[in-house]
């Protein structure tokens, strides 16, 4: 019988994780239970919130237990099923988690469609990275046509995503990524009105200039420097979509954060959100984003790395911005 190769979580960190903190195992294959699926992966997501479930406490997602099998989805080929909706060999999106073979309950899957888009795009701007961008601009922050919006980490999946649909919806969009290269990629690849380097001197008077009537929106991924940044050119009435805190994920003591005056003088909306929470968009989003996509309207990158045991490195790397788009591990052919 053949194995199954796991990347087990080897301990809890405190601040930044390092590949210690993971394992890489051989456990017998899974056996799917009836209604559920048994699925070769073949491509892996990685994706920042994966960082909080290394994490014991409480949160919106159960954290990883020590000596767990790592969390996340995956794209892969059914092997067997034990529901008549699925037929072996149809490629599924779902719980794979970080793995070579995964069973899982059928109804967390999803049919793909290799003719309609690439399959690696249901881990990323027709996935959870993109219905994240659509439910944080158009329910949470509901910018209005000619409005400025605010991305940080504007090369990411959620980000370069939301930016794009901030345009088609007529603002004036304003990224916020990590180097000249990245940047160069978020106006001239993505279409973004400006782009601005965090890591540059003067960011902050950069991006005042690059906003000379103010921030209406700000779909916020990064939080630290960037945020406080951010903070001081909002608008009155100003919306912050508070998607993500990459920058704070490994911190072991609280920031000093920007005063809270402005939000009361300005009377600006600060709403976190959890994508979860609105599983009620998917429909809309799904037909809206892909005929986006088809149009070419959106564009996306992705960055592939080859095997499962390049996970934890590669994982690790989107804490120092060493990705260039939405990161995916190749598990399998």
């Amino acid at each position: 019988m053949r194995r199954n190769r796991q990347i087990l979580l080897q301990g809890r960190p405190s601040g930044l994780p390092t590949l210690d903190h993971f394992r890489l195992v051989e456990s017998p294959m899974p056996q799917p239970k009836e209604g559920e699926l048994l699925v070769r992966n073949v491509l892996l997501s990685l994706d920042p919130y994966m960082r909080g479930m290394m994490d014991e406490g409480k949160s919106y997602i159960p954290p990883v237990p020590v000596g767990g099998v790592m969390r996340g989805e995956t794209v892969g080929e059914v092997v067997e099923t034990r529901d008549p909706r699925f037929a072996a060999g149809e490629i599924v999106v779902g719980p794979g988690h970080w793995q070579e073979y995964a069973s899982f309950r059928a109804a967390r899957a999803r049919q793909l469609d290799p003719a309609a888009a690439p399959v690696s795009t249901a881990l990323g701007v027709l996935g959870m990275p993109g219905k994240t961008a659509y439910v944080g601009l158009f329910k949470i922050a509901k910018p209005k046509p000619g409005e400025t919006v605010v991305v940080s980490a504007a090369s990411g999946a959620v980000g370069a995503a939301a930016g794009q649909m901030a345009k088609i919806h007529g603002c004036r969009v304003v990224g916020i990524a990590g180097g000249a290269a990245k940047c160069r990629y978020v106006t001239g690849e993505l279409g973004f009105d400006a782009c601005v380097d965090h890591r540059a001197p003067g960011f902050a008077e950069e991006l005042a200039r690059a906003c000379p009537d103010g921030i209406d929106v700000d779909f916020e991924n990064v939080g630290g420097g960037v945020l406080a940044a951010v903070w001081p050119l909002l608008n009155d009435f100003a919306r912050v979509a508070l998607c993500g805190l990459i920058a704070e994920y490994n911190d072991t003591a609280p920031r000093a954060g920007p005063s809270l005056g402005p939000v009361l003088e300005k009377r600006i909306e600060v709403r976190g959100f959890i994508v979860i929470d609105h599983e009620e968009v998917t429909p809309d989003f799904l037909r809206e984003t892909t005929q986006w996509v088809r149009e070419g309207r959106i564009r996306c990158r992705e960055h592939f790395v080859d095997g499962l045991e390049r996970a934890p490195e590669a994982f690790l790397g989107l804490f120092e911005g060493r990705n260039f788009g939405k990161l995916i591990v190749r598990v399998a052919s």
